[in-house]
């Protein structure tokens, strides 16, 4: 495997993807745009997929058989894009094998099996990462500056979330099966808004969550987008909410507003990320008719000003990707065994558990 030496003596990094569904393919086009990345073995179930991103790349590892792959391909680096349920035995295979991993978001099916990753990543002495693609959007990159400069002084509350008008992923595939999913609306896209959040505000630590869900649509057969329609299995039950909502804690007495929805009753999709400061107020909104938009409120020499910063590009699931390989070739691998995504997926768990609970549950630490 590659070893930490400076950048420039580095040799090429091998690189492998497991998955061809639509996330997948954003690895496989990062990986392949990368003039120090070789993208060597890509492994799905799917002939034709292996065939055609095979061939487009021109990859000259492609199997059905996943460990075969890790057995064989001499990888530095494999990107998982797989159901969820399948990111811990994968991830903790290959990082056993020497191989460092970034996998798809979210990080496991449960803190639990993100705990038993991190692990093996400190006992193989390799980098594990999570894609979460949306905090390298450019006005969340814009409003990170701004956060950062002191602008809004000491940040106390926060509200975040994305509703969607009807867009539950394939009613009836894994997505809505609690086994493989680990959960439905707050595990899928609440995660993004979660880790945004957290992102912008410096990472406090989540203490406490007081949560509810909701399963409205999917029971109905209502509210499906035609996102894994592929994947669909006959009679296969909905078992996760559409819709979630929470109350966190934070460290230092700040406090997060969370939701997250699959299907609804709104006009029109809608993410936000609101921050409320000693100093000043900022937001960010997309999804929304008018198109992406970031706003923020403060004063100048006591006068009420309203600034709209400069948004840059987005950087996508390529940024997320080239940050990975940029923590693999720093060596440091200390930083970077996956610890924040498994803090993410413990408050996912106490959202869960206070849902079921119908109480405040406190974050395990």
């Amino acid at each position: 495997m590659t070893s930490a030496a400076p950048q420039d003596a580095q040799p090429r990094l091998r690189a492998g993807v497991i998955g061809l569904g639509w996330a997948g393919q954003q690895h496989v086009a990062a990986y392949a745009a990368d003039p120090t990345v070789d993208l060597v073995a890509l492994s799905a179930m799917e002939e034709h997929l292996l065939e055609q991103f095979g061939e487009q790349h021109q990859v000259p590892g492609r199997y059905q058989d996943w460990k075969q792959m890790i057995a064989e391909a001499e990888l530095d680096i494999v990107s998982i894009a797989t159901p969820t349920f399948l990111h811990e035995p994968m991830a903790i295979h290959a990082l056993g094998a020497g191989v460092n991993v970034i996998t798809e978001k979210p990080m496991a099916q449960d803190g639990e099996a993100a705990g038993r990753m991190v692990e093996a990543a400190r006992k193989a002495g390799r980098v594990l990462d999570v894609s979460f693609n949306h905090r390298r959007r450019g006005d969340v990159a814009a409003l990170k500056t701004v956060v950062d400069s002191g602008v809004l002084g000491k940040l106390y509350y926060a509200k975040t979330g994305w509703i969607r008008r009807q867009g539950i992923p394939g009613l009836g595939t894994w997505f809505t099966k609690a086994q493989s999913s680990g959960g439905g609306a707050m595990m899928d896209i609440g995660i993004h808004m979660l880790d945004m959040t957290l992102h912008l505000m410096g990472e406090p630590e989540v203490t406490a969550a007081s949560a509810s869900t909701h399963a409205e649509f999917g029971p109905l057969g209502r509210g499906g987008s035609g996102f894994g329609i592929s994947q669909v299995e006959e009679g296969a039950p909905f078992e996760v909410e559409d819709l979630a909502t929470a109350f966190l804690r934070l460290d230092g007495g700040g406090t997060l507003l969370l939701e997250s929805s699959w299907a609804q009753w709104i006009p029109n999709d809608l993410c936000y990320v609101t921050l409320y400061g000693a100093d000043g107020g900022a937001t960010i909104e997309w999804g929304a008719p008018t198109g992406p938009k970031i706003t923020v409120w403060t004063e100048v020499a006591g006068i009420p000003a309203e600034l709209h910063p400069a948004v840059g590009e987005d950087g996508h699931h390529a940024a997320a990707v080239a940050d990975f390989v940029a923590k693999v070739r720093s060596g440091d691998v200390t930083e970077h065994d996956g610890s924040l995504p498994h803090r993410r997926a413990r408050v996912i768990d106490a959202c869960y558990a206070s849902a079921k609970a119908g109480t405040e549950v406190a974050v395990q630490a």
